[in-house]
C-alpha cells in the first residue's frame, strides 16, 4: 500500500510544481483527479467542494476510485459509459446517481474529461466535474431556477430521508429551505441535467485545467486538453493500465523496442515484493 500511496504522490508531484494543490483548492467547485496509470485509477486529488458533497475525508478518498460513491440503484449502463469513455481516452457528460458517505443518494452531472502530456500525447490524468443536479419548475410544482442559478433550488436526492440535516444539503449546493411540503423525485426517475448546470460544468473544466497547464509549465512537463502528439513508443493506454491492475500475480512488462528494454508496466504485486 505505501508504493501506491508513493505513486500517487508522484502524479502530482514529478508533474506539477509545488503550488497546485494550494491553487485548486481556490476553486468552489466538486472534482477529483484520478491517475489512470496507477493500479485501480486511483483518486489522486480530491477537492474541499467534492468532499464535503460526498461527506468524505481527504484520507477516506485518496488512493480509492469511483466504485466507493456507487451504490444499489446507481445506473450500470451509465458506469459502463464512463469505463468505456476511459477505454478509449476522451470526454463524457453523463447524469449519475451517486451516495454520500451516510448512505443518501443524490443526482449529479458527472463532467470527465482527459488531460495529455504534450510532449508524448499519453493521457495524464483524467478531471472529473460532480455538479449536483438541482429540479427546476415543471409545471404543477418544484422549484425554480433562474438561468444565471440564482434564486431558490433544490438538490435532486433520491429517497431524500428525513434525517438528513439542512447542513447536509446546504453542502451540496445553493440550498436555501427544504420544508416537508417539498417533493422529491423517486430514484427509479433519471434526473435531466440543466443547460446551465452543463456549461456550469464545462466551465469548471476549463478553469481546473488552465491551473493544470499553468503549474506543469513551471516543471517543463506540460499538459494539455487535446492530444498535442503521438504517443511514444512504450505508452500504454488508459484501458490497458486499468486491466493490468486487475491481475493479482506479481509481474513487469518491459518493451525491447526502447533503448535498454526498460520496464513500462509493474504490478501492484511485483511492487509489494521490491518494497524496502
Amino acid at each position: 500500500m505505501d508504493s501506491k500511496l508513493g505513486l500517487i504522490q508522484q502524479s502530482f508531484n514529478t508533474r506539477y510544481s509545488q503550488w497546485v494543490r494550494e491553487a485548486l483548492d481556490e476553486f468552489p467547485d466538486n472534482f477529483t483527479i484520478t491517475d489512470p496509470s496507477i493500479s485501480g485509477h486511483p483518486i489522486v486529488f480530491a477537492s474541499r467542494g467534492f468532499l464535503k458533497m460526498s461527506g468524505y475525508s481527504q484520507e477516506e478518498v485518496i488512493g480509492q476510485n469511483g466504485k466507493i460513491f456507487q451504490g444499489p440503484k446507481t445506473n450500470r449502463r451509465t458506469v459502463m459509459e464512463i469505463r468505456e469513455a476511459i477505454r478509449e481516452e476522451r470526454g463524457i457528460q453523463v447524469n449519475l446517481l451517486n451516495y454520500r458517505k451516510d448512505g443518501a443518494p443524490f443526482w449529479m452531472l458527472f463532467h470527465m474529461s482527459p488531460v495529455f502530456g504534450k510532449e508524448d500525447g499519453r493521457v495524464i490524468h483524467f478531471v472529473a466535474v460532480q455538479v449536483p443536479i438541482t429540479r427546476n419548475q415543471r409545471g404543477n410544482g418544484g422549484v425554480s431556477l433562474s438561468e444565471d442559478g440564482s434564486g431558490l433550488n433544490e438538490i435532486v436526492f433520491g429517497s431524500c430521508r428525513k434525517e438528513v440535516g439542512s447542513d447536509s444539503l446546504l453542502e451540496l449546493g445553493r440550498v436555501l429551505s427544504l420544508d416537508s411540503s417539498s417533493k422529491v423525485l423517486d430514484i427509479e426517475e433519471t434526473c435531466e441535467a440543466s443547460d446551465y448546470e452543463k456549461r456550469r460544468a464545462a466551465a469548471a473544466f476549463n478553469n481546473i485545467l488552465s491551473v493544470l497547464t499553468h503549474y506543469s509549465d513551471l516543471t517543463g512537463r506540460l499538459v494539455c486538453g487535446k492530444r498535442c502528439s503521438v504517443p511514444v513508443a512504450g505508452y500504454i493506454s488508459s484501458s490497458l493500465n486499468i486491466s493490468l491492475g486487475r491481475i493479482k500475480q506479481s509481474f513487469v512488462l518491459i518493451d525491447p523496442h526502447l533503448p535498454e528494454t526498460p520496464i513500462v508496466y509493474a504490478s501492484d504485486a511485483f511492487l509489494k515484493l521490491t518494497v524496502m
